[in-house]
């Protein structure tokens, strides 16, 4: 419980402008990108300087005091609520892009950083960082790099873990260290900075991130094909890659987002049509045209039709819905349980037909979508928490649904991290020793568990 003298504290250190305690101002950071949980945090405080968040951390560890980072609030695993209660230290006010170096393919950022605001002002270089999540308008660089996101892109360009050259992280006592560095080869010690890549803010607090670029491509062509089969579909994408083109984006969209491509497909094949499957190729005109020419061969074969996009305006109509796609989701129900999990390419289709058998074993709505190039798919689950008897036959769905990817080689997350919603799975997913060394992690780094207590795995268990 944080006393008066506690917030008093911590005012001193971040200033009077820096810090929220009326319910209605912490209300707003009690919940994340997910609806199964909230939590009301106790204070909220704004560093704007490494300093800050040394001394935020030092006076919460001294005094027991919970502590959960947070960046844009996107995220949609519970990792950043404050399921404990005490300070949510949001980062979003250290936002200052440090530098951009197109010689060296590299750029220093801080946290708070929005990731479209910085990948407009690499464009402006001729410069793009490829991990691309769908939050992208509102997800902040500690956060992408907290949560080692993905995207469409991850395909061919990877994901961020890939891209950190260094990076400067509090850690839980208020201890100051940096790791990595600029350079693309580093062969130095430990591979720490790994550790933080995807810690979900339970190991320290990530103040400032050095990045490896890419060269923008110079085009990229998108491809549209519809099938009324899933399974054809997914195959489809295995003869693409077999063929020696490697997509920067394959993205499979079903008949829930359809209504979004009437004009562009005639009715007659929306109505018996599946799955859209949405292709991007990249790189210099002349490969992007050969590679496109080449995808939609492939697709003739197999597709009930297939639209190469005459210009950019009509790709970029194409991404929008394919971005408008969990939007559109959850305007058809009060609840949506929206799940994370990666399959083996060849398991496709077989994933999609026993999850679809266990949504009509439950009797509940269920659609898919995801970055299937990588076999990472998103099942939505539409219901409504308000009704008991529904929303527990949804929740076992979505469990069962993740237990069907793991039977099919697959993992637990692609993409959104554990946090709270898959605590519960974690000890079918890792080795029961490498639980145990992530603890010790914790336990060595964070002695005090202040830092995003509760998540990852279940306490005590």
């Amino acid at each position: 419980m944080i006393k008066s003298k506690d917030v008093d504290a911590l005012r001193d250190i971040v200033g009077h402008t820096n810090i929220l305690t009326a319910i209605e101002q912490l209300t707003a950071y009690s919940y994340d990108g997910t609806n199964m949980w909230s939590h009301l945090p106790e204070v909220v405080v704004f560093p704007l300087f490494t300093r800050q968040v040394a001394a935020v951390l030092r006076y919460a560890n001294e005094n027991g005091i919970p502590v959960t980072p947070r960046g844009g609030g996107t995220n949609v695993s519970g990792g950043s609520i404050p399921i404990k209660g005490g300070i949510v230290l949001c980062t979003t006010r250290m936002d200052r892009i440090i530098e951009i170096n197109k010689t060296n393919l590299n750029a220093t950022v801080e946290p708070g950083v929005v990731l479209q605001d910085f990948q407009t002002a690499l464009a402006k270089q001729g410069l793009f960082f490829p991990p691309d999540p769908q939050s992208f308008a509102g997800c902040t660089m500690g956060g992408v790099i907290a949560e080692n996101s993905g995207g469409p892109s991850c395909l061919k360009y990877g994901v961020a873990k890939q891209y950190v050259l260094g990076m400067e992280v509090v850690l839980a006592d208020g201890t100051v260290i940096k790791l990595g560095g600029l350079t693309p080869k580093n062969r130095t010690g430990y591979e720490l900075m790994m550790l933080f890549t995807g810690s979900e803010g339970t190991l320290g607090v990530i103040t400032k991130i050095g990045l490896r670029l890419m060269p923008a491509p110079k085009s990229n062509r998108t491809v549209l094909a519809v099938f009324n089969d899933a399974a054809v579909a997914g195959e489809t994408v295995t003869s693409i890659i077999a063929s020696g083109v490697l997509p920067s984006k394959v993205e499979f969209m079903d008949n829930w987002t359809f209504e979004k491509f009437r004009g562009v497909i005639p009715d007659k094949v929306l109505d018996t049509s599946e799955v859209i499957l949405l292709i991007q190729v990249d790189g210099l005109p002349q490969t992007a045209e050969a590679e496109a020419q080449q995808v939609v061969e492939i697709c003739r074969k197999t597709a009930q039709d297939v639209h190469l996009a005459a210009n950019a305006i009509e790709a970029d109509k194409y991404w929008a819905a394919r971005r408008a796609h969990f939007s559109d989701i959850s305007s058809r129900a009060y609840t949506i349980v929206n799940e994370d999990v990666c399959v083996p390419r060849d398991k496709i289709a077989e994933f999609i037909r026993l999850g679809r058998e266990s949504a009509r074993r439950f009797d509940v709505p269920i659609s898919f979508a995801g970055h299937v190039g990588d076999g990472n798919f998103h099942p939505a689950v539409l219901t409504d928490n308000r009704n008991k008897d529904h929303y527990q036959r949804a929740l076992k769905c979505v469990d069962e649904i993740i237990e069907i990817a793991l039977n099919l080689g697959g993992v637990l997350s692609g993409e959104h991290g554990i946090g709270l919603e898959k605590q519960r799975f974690l000890k079918k997913a890792m080795d029961p020793a490498a639980i145990e060394i992530m603890k010790n992690i914790k336990s060595l780094l964070d002695p005090k568990n202040i830092l995003n207590p509760g998540k990852i795995w279940e306490e005590g268990k």
